[in-house]
């Protein structure tokens, strides 16, 4: 199999959450707890500065995958990265700028043999409503294309996610078992981890461990 990430939506994203754009404290809430982990001193100001952010390894231990393994490649991304996903690079490259895209770096663990995968996507923007609606549009998009029930702000996740699982994805070759995948806004961050594993239990919990890691890894918001 050819790891990547998961299929988008025949076309741009659509930038969708605009009452975000002007009134983003409705759109998140504070998150309590203890961090596990240092966050950031300050804001990256480029991409291998964002690199040195994301996380190292997950719970489940599954082997970090190169960057030249994943196709496209995983590690540093523009915006005309990004567009090049899409089936229109010239519309999505508007709407990236008007989110305030600014770079972003993908990785990922996992086993061509049974098929299970961990990725992170961080994606840092110009401000924070960019991020978050970023964060809920890509959701939006993601759980209209699989068909599968969306969870905005579920009560067990930090305020700003949006989280997808499915049993049994047959519209994306990526995503080959039980599927959980989440989106959240972080200050001027999008983060998303996708998880593929033996059960949707197995990759909730992967997804919610390898996700509070990542969100504490970066500066507060």
């Amino acid at each position: 199999m050819n790891w990547g990430r998961p299929a988008r939506p025949n076309g741009p994203v659509v930038l969708l959450a605009l009452s975000c754009l002007v009134a983003l404290p409705a759109c998140t809430r504070a998150v309590d707890g203890v961090p596990q982990a240092a966050p950031a001193a300050a804001t990256p100001t480029s991409a291998a500065e964002l690199q040195a952010l994301i996380v190292t390894a997950v719970p489940s231990g599954l082997p970090r995958l190169r960057d030249d393994e994943v196709d496209p490649p995983a590690g540093a991304k523009t915006v005309e990265d990004i567009a090049e996903y899409s089936r229109d690079p010239g519309h999505e490259r508007e709407v990236l700028e008007e989110y305030g895209y600014r770079y972003g770096w993908e990785r990922f663990w996992g086993e061509r043999d049974s098929g299970v995968l961990t990725s992170v996507f961080v994606d840092q923007f110009d401000h924070r409503p960019g991020a978050a609606a970023y964060a809920v549009d890509l959701a939006r998009n993601e759980a209209g294309h699989y068909g599968a029930m969306l969870a905005e702000n579920p009560p067990d996740l930090p305020g700003g996610c949006h989280l997808i699982t499915m049993e049994a994805p047959d519209t994306d070759p990526q995503l080959t078992g039980p599927a959980a995948l989440v989106w959240c806004g972080h200050g001027v961050f999008s983060v998303s981890v996708t998880v593929v594993a033996d059960s949707v239990d197995v990759a909730e919990a992967e997804l919610r461990a390898v996700l509070a890691e990542q969100l504490d890894r970066l500066p507060p918001r």
